[in-house]
């Protein structure tokens, strides 16, 4: 069931020679005297697309034929990838999108921040297949086919595209789909369930009914039987991210995922921002870790702090751990998780609001000797213009937009003074264009 915008208008009437990939992955060409950007198309190949939007400076379209492979082609595992909008680059295979991915930070780094790493470092990889252990998947009841989807949207539509398994969730959530159409179709609200939010964590497996209507005692007999018959928690949540709370079993009311390394333990609500894939978290973290070098006794700021998935780890150190982060709930489950874990003593947490923070503001939380930074897409530009010449020696900044760390790179070394020691990318979605990295930043 394909959205209009799915469909080609016209097709190219020779082969386009591919030159590069954008940053999204996508294969750049050069076609009577336009642009060409066209998915699913390596370097190096020569393919024919079919062409979905059309602008004076460039196309945009899809490989239709190969007529010459390159060597990184790779066979796509997932039967439903080019119809399902949730992965990007199967084509692709790993190395080839781990160093597009490397490239895509080092060009922004250098285009926009104007500045380059001393040192480039290795690239943080995991699992790349089944590493997926949040996912936001949406319901449609679809009367024309007389039934129900569940899954991630297609590619450039608003319609769910009509899938049975995904091969970058865990086996055992992906062999529920099937089973999750069939108990939202049977269910007397399934035209009032626009999302089941997914949450897996150490300890349960969590599935978020969102519901507009209140269940009916057999709907609630059924999610019982279902919960029961596959092993999974169901929680419900009629309103807000903050309505959610756990239906079945009963008493399930927390999750949580492990830092061994550190000790650590991060409860956590099903709702709540974790990262998609624990097993390179626990990577992500040592490295950051590693970079910061926290010692006993120095005053570090974790801005952005979440849970305390980094504060924490910090605290094991013997170092007086400041936590920011804008969301009160979350600085509220900070806490309680240094409670959990004896890091109390060393730790605080603080409910602010870090793209509204002022000089006075900031001077009142310092001085620190070393920054942690990981801020949301939108970056941490009003902070880093704050730093001044007290600020700290060194600043540990991961970043899930490789865009806003360069432009905010460029204030900490053109403005502030830092040297920019190293820079690397995490690959915390394989398969999609979506760029995690991490950088250093270090000042005498």
């Amino acid at each position: 069931m394909r959205g209009r915008s799915n469909t080609p208008r016209t097709t190219t009437a020779g082969p386009l020679q591919i030159e590069s990939l954008d940053h999204e992955g996508k294969g750049i060409a050069r076609h009577n005297g336009k642009v060409m950007f066209i998915e699913g198309a390596l370097p190096g190949e020569s393919v024919e697309a079919g062409i979905y939007r059309r602008k004076p400076a460039f196309e945009q379209g899809y490989a239709t034929k190969i007529f010459r492979e390159s060597v990184a082609r790779t066979d796509p595992r997932c039967r439903f990838y080019g119809l399902c909008g949730g992965c990007s680059l199967q084509h692709m295979d790993l190395r080839t999108q781990v160093a597009a991915k490397q490239r895509v930070l080092e060009d922004n780094l250098k285009h926009i921040g104007k500045v380059q790493p001393e040192q480039i470092l290795p690239a943080i990889h995991g699992p790349d297949w089944g590493y997926r252990h949040r996912a936001r998947l949406t319901v449609r009841n679809v009367i024309k086919k007389g039934t129900v989807l569940v899954g991630f949207h297609e590619k450039r539509s608003s319609y769910v595209a009509d899938m049975t398994s995904c091969e970058v969730l865990p086996r055992r959530l992906s062999d529920l789909l099937p089973r999750l159409r069939e108990l939202v179709a049977s269910l007397s609200i399934h035209d009032r369930l626009p999302q089941i939010e997914v949450a897996l964590a150490e300890d349960q497996d969590v599935l978020v009914l969102r519901n507009l209507e209140a269940l009916t005692a057999e709907d609630e007999s059924k999610l019982r039987t279902f919960a029961d018959a596959y092993n999974v928690s169901i929680w419900l949540q009629p309103a807000g991210p903050d309505t959610a709370h756990p239906f079945h079993p009963p008493g399930a009311d927390t999750l949580h995922y492990t830092l061994p390394e550190f000790g650590v333990k991060v409860a956590f609500k099903p709702t709540d921002f974790t990262q998609v894939n624990h097993a390179i978290n626990r990577v992500l973290v040592r490295r950051a870790l590693g970079l910061l070098d926290p010692r006993p006794g120095e005053r570090i700021a974790d801005l952005f702090c979440g849970l305390g998935n980094f504060t924490l780890p910090i605290a094991r150190s013997g170092a007086m751990v400041t936590g920011i982060e804008g969301n009160a709930g979350l600085i509220r489950r900070a806490g309680e998780n240094a409670q959990l874990n004896g890091l109390a003593g060393n730790t605080r947490f603080l409910t602010m609001d870090l793209f509204k923070i002022d000089a006075v503001q900031w001077q009142a939380l310092g001085p620190f000797d070393k920054l942690l930074i990981d801020p949301p897409r939108d970056g941490a530009m009003e902070l880093v213009k704050l730093i001044g010449a007290d600020g700290p020696k060194r600043i540990v900044y991961v970043s899930c937009n490789p865009a806003t760390l360069a432009r905010d790179a460029e204030v900490l070394v053109a403005v502030h003074g830092y040297r920019l020691k190293a820079a690397g990318i995490v690959n915390m979605f394989p398969h999609t264009a979506h760029v995690e990295s991490i950088a250093w930043f270090e000042r005498e």
